[in-house]
């Protein structure tokens, strides 16, 4: 493939570190993600290639398209990066200029780097050079911090240096998850360059997805906490871009996410630090059920993963517990 699918029938899946690993990617496609995103990769990481940084870029056939996104300050870890990358066989590459969290932060990476533009721009230039066109996409947010909003300027200097898509989340990189994301951004930045923009920020419900792209204009959205607690939420989207209803989030078709989650793991990992990953997964989907509780100190237990299928079985029969059962903020941002 020479080129991503962005158009707004196609769904894309956020880069989540610690979640959005092979298995759960392969979930995501299974329901319906059309374009998905590694964890975030460090460059530097990359120079080094150890055995942690390299096990996030494990993937498979199936797993495409596939965009490796990449993280760090230091402009010259990311011409080694590329390479390696590139003689690993991926094609497509996001730089992360939008993550708020203070471990990414504190070194001048992520939503940081919109301090320092510069910085910024060197490194899309090093990555653009590398891959060619139409093969990098830069994630990032409104500024660094509210009042100061650099983002158009930064996304018409992205255009001209050969990015070939941006991933905006409406928010400010102090802001962190805290308010609303402001989606008339992403609308005033799709009127500003000709590049195609993925709209990410608040999109937990497939109806917010497509509330977004037909409010804003925008070319594609990119679900983060809503998949992390709706793996189906693609299908859902498809559905309803279609004029159909969606899927019911009911006890049956959570066991089948679930039942499909424990099956892709032992396929591509089951390790048992992916086991324990796992278990703690489980309880997310399950929320909005009835006797959750219960069910979440039984998986704890689970010391096998014949255990965890049968633990897991149980969510055929719970019931919901209320219309809605998701509080944003109870799952971790995007």
């Amino acid at each position: 493939m020479n080129t991503l699918p962005i158009r707004p029938e196609i769904p894309w899946l956020a880069p989540l570190a610690g979640y959005s690993d092979l298995p759960f990617r392969m979930l995501c496609r299974a329901h319906g993600a059309g374009v998905t995103n590694t964890e975030m990769v460090s460059a530097k990481g990359l120079c080094y290639f150890n055995r942690g940084t390299s096990s996030l870029l494990n993937t498979h056939p199936e797993d495409a398209p596939l965009v490796v996104q990449l993280f760090g300050a230091d402009p010259d870890s990311y011409h080694q990066a590329m390479d390696k990358t590139l003689e690993m066989g991926f094609r497509f590459f996001d730089l992360n200029a939008g993550c708020p969290v203070r471990k990414v932060t504190k070194s001048g990476s992520g939503s940081r780097l919109l301090e320092n533009p510069d910085r910024l721009y060197a490194i899309a230039e090093i990555m653009v050079n590398k891959a060619g066109p139409g093969a990098v996409g830069v994630k990032t947010r409104l500024g660094w911090e509210k009042g100061v909003d650099t983002f158009l300027d930064v996304a018409k200097r992205l255009e001209d240096i050969g990015v070939a898509w941006l991933t905006l989340h409406p928010r400010y990189g102090k802001q962190l998850f805290s308010g609303q994301a402001d989606w008339s951004r992403l609308a005033e930045v799709k009127q500003a360059v000709s590049i195609p923009i993925v709209g990410s920020g608040d999109l937990y419900t497939a109806e917010a997805g497509v509330r977004c792209l037909r409010e804003t204009g925008i070319d594609a959205v990119m679900f983060a906490r809503g998949a992390m607690f709706d793996p189906a939420i693609f299908e859902r989207f498809h559905a309803l871009m279609r004029g159909e209803e969606s899927p019911p989030r009911d006890g049956e078709h959570l066991a089948r996410i679930v039942r499909m989650h424990i099956q892709y793991t032992r396929e591509f990992d089951g390790s048992d630090r992916s086991f324990r990953k796992l278990r703690s997964f489980i309880p997310r989907y399950a929320k909005g059920l009835r006797d959750i509780r219960s069910l979440r100190n039984e998986l704890i237990s689970c010391e096998t993963w014949e255990a965890l299928e049968s633990a897991a079985s149980r969510i055929r029969e719970m019931q919901p517990a209320d219309p809605l059962g998701f509080d944003p903020a109870d799952v971790i941002p995007d």
